[in-house]
């Protein structure tokens, strides 16, 4: 594996590994829970002391459906022989975008403080993604990224 500097002086090579055991049981975690809002919507939302009706529940399912699939997603580039930084950037946006809605949706009193945890759960997913990524960004470089000239 090549040394892969992510800021000057600090190597990642000896973290790497771990990391990518972390993320890939974060990617398992958000897929199985993902299908828990699919399957079990409204025992979901009752945990996380949210209104349940048939509008909540199936629209919490929606998103829970969207988590499945970026789980997989995650799990896919993470398991792939060269891991592609677009996927796992892309996986990373999506657990930050979840910290700020879950946020949003405790301050206007949608869901209960408890789910805060799950916030913070993405949070901490989101920039360990990222700073895979940003390790990974260089090592893999693709041409999908930019248009052609």
């Amino acid at each position: 594996m090549a040394t892969v500097l992510t800021a000057p002086g600090v190597m990642l090579d000896t973290i790497k590994t771990p990391l990518v055991l972390l993320l890939k049981a974060i990617a398992a975690v958000t897929v199985l829970s993902g299908l828990g809002q699919v399957f079990m919507p409204g025992f979901v939302l009752r945990l996380i002391g949210a209104e349940v009706t048939p509008a909540s529940s199936h629209f919490f399912g929606i998103v829970g459906m969207f988590m499945a699939l970026f789980g997989g997603l995650l799990l896919h580039a993470l398991f792939a022989r060269k891991p592609g930084p677009i996927p796992v950037f892309w996986c990373g946006l999506q657990k930050l975008g979840a910290t700020a809605a879950v946020s949003l949706g405790v301050a206007r009193g949608v869901f209960s403080a408890l789910a805060l945890g799950v916030a913070a759960f993405d949070l901490l997913s989101g920039v360990l993604i990222l700073a895979y990524w940003f390790s990974i960004r260089k090592e893999h470089p693709t041409t999908d990224a930019a248009p052609p000239e």
